[in-house]
C-alpha cells in the first residue's frame, strides 16, 4: 500500500500532462493550428527537417545555407529523402517527400520506444507515467512539430547515455554520433573525464573524429573553418531575432536582449521589470554555474559518489541555463533527470520540474503578434496569436531548479563519501 501511494505524485502528473495535450488537441480541432508555446509560423511545420534535406540535395549547404550543422546531418538526410523533391524549394518538397516524412514519424516512435525500455530497465513502477509523461510532453512533440535532427540524434543519445547499453561499442558509437549531429551533446559524454573512465572517453572521441572525417569527405564541405565562421554569422544573426529566442527558452539569456528588441515589447512589459530581469538574469546563470562546477569538483574528488547519468546532467543542464540552442533540447536533459529515483529532496524536486515542463500548454499575458496565415497541419487558414506568457518566464527557471537541486544532492552526496573514502586527487581510475 504505502508502494502505491509513493506512486500517486508521479500518476498524478503524468494524467496532467495527458490532460494538456488532450486540451491541446481540442484547441487545435477549433482553430487549425497548435496554440503557443508551439511555433507561431503555422505553415512552417517540418520545415527544420525539409529546409536542412534541400541543401542536402544541392551543393551550397556551408557557403550559401551557413548552415552549422556538422556534415553527418547532410548525409544522413541525402539518404533518407526523395530526391527528385527538391528541384524547387522546401515548401514544396514537405508536400512530396514522403519518405522523409516517413522517416520523421518513424523516428518519433523509435524514441519513445527506447525511452519506454530504458525508464522500465531503470524502474518498472514508474516506467509508465514517465514515458506517458516524456513521449506525450511539449520537449518531444515541439520536436516532432519542428522535425528537427534532435529525433534523430536522441534515439542515439539513449544508447550512448541510458541504461540499455552500459558499456562497448554501441554505447561509442552512439556517443560519436550524438556529437556529430549536435555539437553541444559533446558536454554529458565529457561525464566519463569526471567519472575518470578514459577509455570510454579515448573511444567516444575517435569515433567522433572519425565519423566526422567520412562524413566531411562525403560531403566535400563542413571544415571546421566553416563550421566555426558559420556560428559566429548565426550568433549575430540570432542576437537579432530576440522574440524567436524568448518564444521557447531553457535560458533566461536572451532575456537580456529584450531592450534592443525589435518587437517593442516594453509595450507589454513595464520598464522596471526589464530593469529587474536585467539585474536577476546573470545573477542567477553566474550562481547556477558555480553550484555546478561545486558539483563536478565535488564528482572529480569522489568519482564513485555519483552515477554516470548524473554527471551527464549536470554538465548538460549548466549549459542550458547559461545559453539556450532552443527549447527541444530540453529532451536530452529530461530523459536524463527522469533516469533518477524518486529518492531524496533533490531528485524529487528535479523529477517535478522535468514533469512540469512537459505539459503542453501555457497561459498569454499579453498578445504581440496577430497574424493572417495558413496552416499546413489543419489545411486551411488561420488567425493565430501569440504574445508574452507565463511560460517565458517559468520554463527557464525550472530548468535551473533542475540543475540547482541535483547539484545540491550531489554536493550532499559528496560530503557523506568524504567520511568513509579519501578523495581521490589523481589521474588514474578509481
Amino acid at each position: 500500500m504505502r508502494a502505491r501511494l509513493r506512486l500517486l505524485p508521479e500518476l498524478l502528473l503524468a494524467l496532467a500532462v495527458l490532460a494538456s495535450v488532450i486540451a491541446t488537441a481540442l484547441a487545435f480541432r477549433e482553430t487549425g493550428y497548435l496554440p503557443q508555446p508551439f511555433v507561431f509560423d503555422t505553415n512552417d511545420t517540418f520545415m527544420d527537417w525539409f529546409n536542412t534535406a534541400y541543401w542536402a540535395n544541392r551543393p551550397g549547404a556551408y557557403d550559401v545555407w551557413r548552415s552549422i550543422y556538422p556534415p553527418l546531418s547532410f548525409v544522413f538526410l541525402d539518404l533518407f529523402s526523395v530526391p527528385g523533391c527538391y528541384l524547387q524549394s522546401p515548401f514544396h518538397a514537405r508536400d512530396c517527400d514522403w519518405l522523409g516524412k516517413g522517416v520523421i514519424l518513424a523516428f518519433y516512435l523509435l524514441d519513445v520506444a527506447l525511452v519506454w525500455l530504458s525508464f522500465r530497465r531503470a524502474d518498472p513502477r514508474t516506467a509508465p507515467m514517465r514515458t506517458i509523461a516524456f513521449g506525450l510532453g511539449l520537449p518531444l512533440l515541439f520536436t516532432l512539430e519542428r522535425g528537427n535532427l534532435i529525433l534523430v540524434a536522441f534515439a542515439c543519445f539513449v544508447i550512448a547515455h541510458g541504461p540499455l547499453v552500459t558499456r562497448g561499442p554501441w554505447r561509442w558509437l552512439a556517443a560519436g554520433a550524438t556529437i556529430n549531429f549536435k555539437p553541444y551533446l559533446l558536454l554529458p559524454v565529457l561525464a566519463y573525464a569526471v567519472k575518470r573512465d578514459w577509455r570510454s572517453l579515448e573511444l567516444s572521441a575517435i569515433v567522433t573524429i572519425i565519423a566526422y572525417l567520412v562524413t566531411l569527405a562525403i560531403v566535400g564541405a563542413g571544415t571546421p573553418i566553416e563550421l566555426v565562421a558559420n556560428t559566429a554569422n548565426w550568433v549575430v544573426f540570432q542576437s537579432g531575432q530576440v522574440w524567436n529566442e524568448i518564444h521557447y527558452s531553457t535560458s533566461y539569456a536572451p532575456f537580456l536582449m529584450i531592450r534592443n528588441s525589435q518587437i517593442p515589447v516594453l509595450q507589454f512589459v513595464p520598464s522596471r521589470t526589464v530593469e529587474t530581469i536585467e539585474f536577476v538574469v546573470p545573477i542567477v546563470i553566474r550562481a547556477s554555474q558555480a553550484v555546478a562546477l561545486l558539483a563536478l569538483a565535488g564528482a572529480w574528488l569522489q568519482p564513485k559518489a555519483l552515477p554516470l547519468h548524473r554527471v551527464s546532467t549536470i554538465l548538460l543542464a549548466a549549459y542550458l541555463v547559461t545559453q539556450s540552442p532552443g527549447g527541444y533540447t530540453q529532451t536530452f536533459l529530461l530523459f536524463l533527470v527522469l533516469l533518477e529515483p524518486w529518492k531524496g529532496p533533490g531528485p524529487i524536486v528535479a523529477i517535478v520540474c522535468a514533469y512540469l515542463l512537459c505539459l503542453v500548454t501555457d497561459w498569454p499575458l499579453s498578445t504581440v503578434l496577430e497574424l493572417a496565415t495558413n496552416s499546413w497541419l489543419s489545411g486551411r487558414p488561420v488567425t493565430p496569436n501569440f504574445g508574452l506568457a507565463v511560460g517565458h518566464f517559468v520554463r527557464p527557471g525550472l530548468v535551473a531548479l533542475i540543475l540547482w537541486a541535483l547539484a545540491l544532492d550531489s554536493i550532499v552526496r559528496v560530503i557523506r563519501a568524504h567520511r568513509t573514502h579519501r578523495p581521490s586527487l589523481g589521474l588514474a581510475p578509481a
